[in-house]
């Protein structure tokens, strides 16, 4: 009887988890891609050095300490269910909005973006 009820419950909760899982994986590494894309574009359209590049990505990362803060503080008031979805779902939106940009999308190889 505790097997069967142990089983049923951890097919439960993996049928939950695993969907959920599996979309943070792929907006995760889409966002991790469009860095990549974004230094590869910065690079040659802007002329930037590897020293400026840097100093903007020490930029986005003071940004994203000093917004943590608030951001875990409406996290509290929302709910992390809430809050985390409504952070997954934003950065997923705007992350696939990426492919529509017409000098990324049209790229076709490396010749393109340089």
């Amino acid at each position: 009887m505790a097997d069967d009820i142990e089983t049923r419950t951890l097919t439960t909760v993996a049928w939950r988890f695993i969907p959920f899982l599996i979309v943070s994986y792929f907006v995760a590494y889409l966002d991790r891609v469009n860095v990549g894309f974004a230094k590869l574009t910065m690079d040659a359209d802007l002329k930037l050095s590897e020293t400026a590049f840097g100093f903007g990505a020490g930029v986005f990362f003071l940004a994203y300490f000093l917004f943590e803060v608030p951001s875990n503080i409406i996290l509290d008031k929302v709910g992390a269910r809430r809050w985390i979805a409504r952070i997954m779902f934003s950065w997923g939106v705007i992350s696939g909005a990426m492919a529509f940009i017409p000098e990324i999308s049209q790229a076709t190889d490396q010749n393109d973006c340089r």
